[in-house]
């Protein structure tokens, strides 16, 4: 036996007669017996309208009831008849018993089925089947007789037909036109019964066998049954001399019971008949169940399943967490300590019967002591992990929907200046994210991080740290003490690095990328680590906080700059922080990249580059090089003319870059050394006279000096509003003519540039004039008069004046000097096209020969004459082209036109007459004067008024 679904009662006992027939009619029993009496019994105490569980004494007997023993008995509810059958059917009135009807024609029938609904009577008698119909009142109408083939044994109503079970068979007769369909054999041994079920349904009856899933519940022992009669509430059970009631246990008892006995699915199919008004009762019994059938299921090792109860009881899941004590949870109000299964009480002790037999106490518990260690290995192991990860994951999505909705709703109370009762102003854990500490009264995001830091546990434990990882890249509530140590402890980093980032622990995960970095470093032989931990990942974690959180880019972005230069900048400028920030930091964190950060930035995006930080990356070559003289001169090393890396790049810098301040960069150059870059830096002053004679004087490099012409003869030839100009050529030749100027004169110009004191730069200037020409000839140098004019000239000596650097009006004086003759034949020879040939023939010395300057003034001539040539060319075709227009003109003009006395107007359609007329230029189109100027005028008012419109 499984359970009780019905308690057995002995309503009565040692009736005098045998009982052939009984039926119950409210509280009341009948009990048709074997002499033809109907005896009515009534409960001891005072009932309602249903059979209870009572003795029954006899109210009455009626003697005489039927002459013949009563067949069968029923009671018509509906019409407050009581049908039997005896040697006939008859129906009689309750509770009075008074006879209403008798159906004589029933004489003799074995069987019968009343459909109440049309108020139908069907009986079999011999070979016969009868129809009869209540007209409402006292009487019964008959409707038809049909014939069969054999006795009826079972005969049921079927709708509008009729099921008969006749020898070894069911058949259906059509009461339309009483044809028989055969249906199928009912068996050998067992004869055709049938029986209408509440739903309108029929059951045959074909094996009496119990078969799965059918399977045996309860068994009643009561011998000689002779009836079993469906009352209103119970069950009537008619034996010889007594009558038992199998009274319904109710289906919150049972289920109870079913619990009890560990009935776990037989218990929730019951739940399911609960009636639809007692829900809440049913989800509570549903979720009890589930949650003892899931202890039930874990206990004994199916895990999964025992998980999907879980899921369906709706349990908190801090209750399935108590069942891994190895998992650290954080600390909550949330959290129970270990308690045992809910019981089932309220509303399910209401339920139990002191007579079922069964105990409904629900406190019994499947949790046992945690205390052994082999069940918490068990409790650990890689099923139950499994399990529970399965089940968390199932649970997480409504559970962080949640929590991010109630993040919300905060973050929005604190936008309007509102707050909620369940929010204090204590609260540290943001909307979605936090460091570790959950505000109080938060009981969404508090459960969400009870599960994600569960889960996160799980995955570790179970292996999955890829799963871990992407736990941690969503939107997550994991608790930051608890999974931090327990990544730590497990090595799993990148999961450290996600856990960090989602919190905005920026700090801590730079600090651990940037360990993992130089750990990977060290150790060489840990290939893996060092392909994983690269110090490219802190540049990948630090391209998305270079608009939130610039300067913390920078601080870390200092701990690969050397190893990853160009990564480093990248992230600089595709992040767009400010150069100057980044410069400003590099100047004062680390100076040694400050250079080579500069380089970089001029190199990937020159635009960028302001002019202050353009010049102080020129400060930062020069300071480079004046630290490498200052080393060599200790040394005595020092050679100007050697060309080492630093001062190569200080040159190019000079040379390509304009946004520096070339006179602050000339005060910070020594005296006796970097000659070449002064002269660049004049250069960009527009001092060339100065600039030339460095090259020619001082460098002796007068291929430098005229490549620096070219320079400043192409840069002013392709300006925009520019014409190629000869000065500085001229210039360039000046001083090979006057390879001796007075110091006064150049001392006085250095010194309103601010280079130098006036004493050193009178040093300086000696030095110069002592110095030895190119080819190790010494030449005596004469001082030019006129020295304020030559002054004045040097001093607005720039190219794009449109002026000669020099007074070509004024002649050069003459002496016993000696000028760099053969320099000035070279320039004039190579550059004869770029110099005014009449202004450099007033400058060049009067015992000049003719025959040297042959290479200058030939090409020259030369190209005087061809261009003259051309000019004349020219000018003739331009005069033969006058020639031709004007004879073109006078064709046109002679040509005529003849006006008759019908010749019209084209615009006014009239006659020309005598009228003033023109002729358009096709010859044949006559018009009226007056007409063609009005039409001009039409036309110059139409264009005026659409360029208005457009």
């Amino acid at each position: 036996m499984v359970h009780n679904a019905y308690d057995s009662f002995q309503l009565l006992t040692n009736c005098p007669a045998r009982i052939d027939a009984v039926e119950s009619h409210k509280s009341k029993l009948f009990a048709g017996c074997y002499d033809g009496s109907l005896r009515i019994y009534s409960p001891q105490s005072p009932s309602s309208e249903e059979l209870r569980q009572d003795s029954y004494l006899l109210e009455t007997t009626v003697t005489g009831f039927s002459k013949k023993p009563i067949v069968a008995m029923k009671v018509l509810a509906s019409r407050e008849l009581l049908l039997s059958l005896s040697e006939s059917i008859a129906f009689h009135k309750l509770p009075n018993l008074e006879t209403v009807a008798v159906i004589t024609k029933a004489k003799g029938a074995n069987a019968y089925s009343w459909d109440d609904r049309r108020g139908f009577l069907c009986f079999s008698r011999q070979k016969r089947v009868c129809v009869f119909k209540h007209d409402g009142g006292g009487g019964f109408v008959e409707v038809r007789d049909y014939g069969v083939p054999d006795t009826v044994k079972s005969i049921s109503w079927c709708g509008e037909n009729i099921c008969l079970g006749i020898r070894k068979e069911y058949v259906i007769l059509n009461t339309a036109n009483g044809t028989l369909s055969e249906v199928f054999p009912s068996g050998r041994v067992a004869p055709p019964l049938v029986t209408s079920l509440p739903s309108g349904e029929l059951l045959l009856g074909k094996v009496r066998l119990l078969r799965s899933p059918y399977p045996l519940i309860q068994t009643i022992v009561l011998q000689n049954i002779r009836h079993l009669v469906k009352s209103n509430n119970a069950v009537i059970v008619g034996l010889d001399n007594s009558v038992h009631a199998l009274f319904p246990v109710s289906i919150g008892a049972q289920i109870v019971q079913l619990t009890a006995s560990g009935n776990f699915e037989e218990a929730l199919a019951l739940c399911k008949l609960l009636p639809s008004e007692e829900s809440s009762l049913r989800a509570a019994k549903e979720s009890s169940i589930h949650t003892r059938f899931a202890h039930y299921l874990f206990e004994n090792g199916s895990y999964e399943e025992a998980m999907e109860h879980f899921l369906a009881s709706q349990v908190d899941i801090t209750h399935v967490l108590s069942m891994y004590p190895s998992i650290l949870l954080p600390k909550t109000t949330m959290i129970p300590p270990p308690d045992k299964m809910l019981d089932i009480s309220g509303e399910e002790a209401s339920l139990s019967r002191g007579s079922s037999g069964f105990s409904d106490d629900m406190e019994s518990s499947f949790l046992e002591s945690e205390g052994n260690a082999a069940l918490e290995s068990k409790k650990m192991s890689h099923n139950t992990l499994m399990a529970l990860i399965k089940y968390l994951q199932k649970k997480r999505p409504s559970i962080i929907e949640k929590a991010t909705s109630e993040g919300t709703e905060e973050v929005i109370s604190d936008a309007v200046g509102k707050t909620y009762g369940a929010y204090d102003s204590s609260k540290t854990k943001k909307s979605n994210k936090g460091r570790g500490t959950i505000s109080l009264n938060s009981g969404a995001r508090e459960m969400a991080a009870i599960l994600d830091t569960a889960l996160l546990q799980a995955l570790l434990h179970t292996g999955q740290s890829g799963a871990a990882v992407e736990l941690l890249k969503g939107v997550n509530y994991c608790d930051v003490k608890i999974c931090e140590e327990i990544l730590m402890k497990s090595k799993s980093y990148s999961a450290l690095l996600e856990l960090f980032k989602s919190n905005s622990m920026h700090h801590e995960a730079l600090k651990l990328l940037n360990q993992l970095s130089e750990e990977s470093k060290s150790n060489q032989s840990q290939t893996e680590m060092k392909q994983i931990f690269s110090p490219e990942l802190i540049i990948e974690y630090l391209k998305p906080l270079c608009r939130t959180d610039p300067m913390l880019v920078l601080e870390y972005s200092m701990l690969v700059l050397e190893s990853c230069p160009t990564q480093t900048i990248d992230l600089f400028l595709s992040g767009n922080i400010s150069a100057d920030l980044v410069n400003s930091y590099l100047k004062q964190h680390a100076p040694n990249m400050q250079g080579r950060y500069l380089e970089l930035m001029m190199a990937m995006k020159e635009t960028a580059v302001s002019g202050n930080l353009q010049n102080e990356m020129v400060q930062i070559y020069l300071s480079e090089v004046l630290d490498l003289h200052a080393a060599l001169s200790a040394q005595q090393k020092w050679d100007d003319k050697d060309h080492p890396p630093e001062r190569k790049k200080l040159l190019s810098a000079l040379e390509n870059i304009s946004g520096y301040n070339p006179q602050t960069l000339l005060k910070r150059l020594p005296r006796d050394a970097l000659y070449e870059e002064r002269a660049v830096i004049l250069g960009k002053m527009n001092q060339h006279e100065l600039a030339l004679s460095i090259y020619v004087h001082k460098l002796h490099a007068p291929d430098l000096a005229l490549a620096y012409c070219d320079r400043i003869y192409e840069s002013v030839s392709f300006l925009p509003s520019g014409k190629p100009s000869s000065n500085i050529y001229l210039t360039l030749l000046q001083i090979y003519l006057n390879p001796k100027k007075s110091a006064k004169d150049f001392a006085k110009r250095i010194v309103a540039l601010g280079s130098f004191e006036s004493s050193d730069t009178t040093k300086m200037m000696e030095s110069v004039l002592s110095s030895k020409v190119k080819g190790g000839r010494s030449k005596k140098i004469v001082a030019i008069e006129g020295a304020e004019d030559m002054m004045r000239a040097g001093l607005s000596s720039s190219t794009d004046s449109g002026r000669s650097d020099v007074d070509v009006e004024e002649p050069m004086e003459e002496g016993n000097s000696t000028v760099m003759i053969s320099e000035v034949l070279d320039l004039l020879s190579q550059r004869w096209e770029r110099i005014n040939g009449a202004q450099a023939l007033k400058l060049l010395p009067r015992e000049t020969k003719l025959q040297n300057l042959l290479p200058f003034l030939a090409p020259l001539l030369r190209n005087s004459s061809e261009a003259h040539r051309n000019y004349s060319v020219i000018k003739s075709l331009r005069q033969s082209e006058n020639l031709q227009v004007k004879e073109e003109l006078y064709k046109h003009r002679k040509g005529v036109v003849l006006v008759t006395s019908d010749s019209m107007c084209s615009l006014c359609n009239k006659k020309i007459g005598a009228s003033v007329f023109a002729v358009y230029p096709n010859g044949k189109t006559l018009v009226h004067f007056v007409c063609f100027k009005d039409s001009q005028g039409m036309k110059a008012v139409s264009k005026t008024s659409h360029g208005r419109r457009r």
